[in-house]
Order: structure tokens, then C-alpha cells, then sequence
């Protein structure tokens, strides 16, 4: 059973740039020239760094909109479609994928708690009503619930499901699902801090925070690995950690929003319940940022 496969190496999971009358279009566009213009291979919209779960439905339709319009079909884009209604995702993936997106990114079922049995059911029903590949999105920190590997096992048969994004953080689980599905779906890092151990295990790239304000060297990094230099690639993950580990000093988005605005790219706003960036943090990332060389 031939996958489609959707990108190989960094895409960024952009975050939604707002201002005082809601959704900033015009810092949208110019993110995602800049993006591409840094050789990014995707970009993934509307999801957890994009703030999806606060953005109203005409927000998230419309955003989806202009990113696949301003992308001119230059790199695929990635709309996040979840949700822990499963009628809402089928939805949003469905509308997605009749405006062109290129797949779509849905998370486990939040707050609800589903069994494995319920995730199964869930994204098998909102696979059978896509028409655009579908990825399927593993963070327990934020929805309280991990895919198991015998579930994506079990999720791998269906055609439409093409690939994972691993955010867990729990290597000897993603270990396991690599022995079990990584000759059938696409492997993507959901951890900037684990992107080389995905990698070396078999993986396609990752979906990143960290290329929102360095896309190149996310890319250099992924690059460095597939062309053979491993420990090249080594030393750029390790150079990369202090300041990933700034960017996650809390919940994101709140820290590369603060890092963008920092360099001028859009206004340091995020929809409640995030506030912006606190102290000591703030100062902290601005350091990384400037031994970096971002400011």
C-alpha cells in the first residue's frame, strides 16, 4: 500500500500573528515569505503554535485561506484540523482539504480522554472523510492522552493516513512505534529537542517551533543528517538546545511569540488564556537569542 508522503525535513508550525482587531494578515504574509525564502519545506497552520483552539471558525477557515493562497503551492501547507469533537475535526479537515491544503494535522481528542478504541474510531472517521492526507498528532502533555504503538498499528492500515507527529517525548514508546510502523507512515519529530534521535531512528523531520525564528538552521540540521553528515548534525542539535529549551521555558506560544516581536516580525499578542512571556524567562530567551545572533 503506497503512503503519499508529504515533506521530508523541517516544517514550521507557525504561529498566528494578531493585533488589536484580531488576526494580522499582513505579518502573516511576510512570515510566510520569509519562511520559504529560508528554505523551509512546509509550513503547518492553525495548529497548537498557531493558537487554533482560540481562533473563532471563520478565523481558522480564513487563515487557512490566505496561507494556501500566499503559499502559491511553493511548499505544501499543513492545516491543523483537530479537536476533541470528532464531528468538528471531520468539518475542518473536510473544508481544508476542498481550499487545497496539502494535509491535514489532527491531535488526539482533548479533555475528553478517549480510549484507544475511541481514537481509533476517531481518526479512521476523519480519515474516511479527508481527501488530503492525514497526520496524525501525539502530544500528551497538552491532551492528556498518548497514542499507543499498537494503535497507530492499527491506524496504518487505513490509506489515508500517511504520517505521525511525535510530540510525547518518551523514546523508548516512540521506539517502539518505529519497530512497528515506520515502514508505514512518515515519522516526524513533534520535539525540537529530539529531532537528530528521531531522525537516526528513522524519521522524516520534524514540525518545529524553533524554525519560526531560525528556519534555515532547522533545515541545515535535518539536511545535515539525510546527506550523511550525522555528526554534523549532532553538533547543531546540541549548539540549538539552549535556546530551544528558552522557547519552551513556557507553555508555547508564548515564548517565540516574544521572540518574534523581539525581532520585529509581528506584535507580542496571544489570545487568553496565554499572557505574554514573564521575567525571569523573557530575559533569559533574549540572552540565547542575542548569543544566537537573532538581535
Amino acid at each position: 500500500m503506497e503512503k503519499k508522503h508529504i515533506f521530508t525535513g523541517a516544517a514550521t508550525a507557525l504561529v498566528t500573528p494578531m493585533n488589536e482587531s484580531g488576526v494580522d494578515y499582513e505579518a502573516l504574509g511576510k512570515l510566510i515569505d520569509w519562511q520559504i525564502a529560508a528554505g523551509i519545506n512546509a509550513l503547518v497552520v492553525c495548529a497548537t503554535t498557531g493558537e487554533a483552539p482560540t481562533l473563532t471558525d471563520n478565523e481558522h477557515c480564513k487563515v487557512l485561506e490566505f496561507a494556501i493562497q500566499r503559499s502559491g503551492h511553493r511548499i505544501p501547507i499543513i492545516a491543523g484540523t483537530g479537536s476533541n469533537d470528532t464531528g468538528h475535526a471531520i468539518m475542518m479537515s473536510q473544508f481544508a482539504c476542498a481550499i487545497g491544503a496539502d494535509a491535514v494535522l489532527c491531535v488526539t481528542p482533548y479533555y475528553n480522554r478517549p480510549t484507544q478504541s475511541g481514537l481509533i474510531a476517531s481518526f479512521t472517521a476523519i480519515a474516511d472523510a479527508a481527501t488530503a492526507p492525514v497526520i496524525l498528532y501525539n502530544v500528551p502533555s497538552r491532551t492528556g492522552v498518548n497514542i499507543e504503538p499498537e494503535t497507530y498499528e492499527q491506524l496504518a492500515e487505513h490509506p489515508n493516513i500517511c504520517a505521525i507527529k511525535e510530540a510525547s517525548g518518551r523514546l523508548p514508546k516512540i521506539m517502539e512505534t518505529f519497530r512497528r510502523v515506520g515502514d508505514k507512515l512518515d515519522i516526524y519529530s513533534g520535539n525540537d529537542d529530539q529531532i537528530l534521535p528521531l531522525l537516526a531512528l528513522g524519521g522524516k523531520g520534524v514540525i518545529s517551533v524553533l524554525s519560526n525564528v531560525m528556519p534555515a538552521r532547522t533545515v541545515e540540521l535535518c539536511k545535515r543528517f539525510f546527506d550523511g553528515d550525522v555528526a554534523g548534525a549532532a553538533r547543531l542539535q546540541l549548539e540549538l538546545l539552549p535556546l530551544i529549551q528558552a522557547l519552551f521555558s513556557q507553555t508555547s506560544p508564548i515564548p517565540v511569540k516574544a521572540a518574534l516581536a523581539r525581532m520585529g516580525m509581528i506584535e507580542e499578542r496571544l489570545r487568553l488564556p496565554l499572557t505574554p512571556m514573564e521575567e525571569p524567562h523573557r530575559s533569559k530567551l533574549y540572552a540565547k537569542m542575542e548569543e544566537m545572533g537573532l538581535i
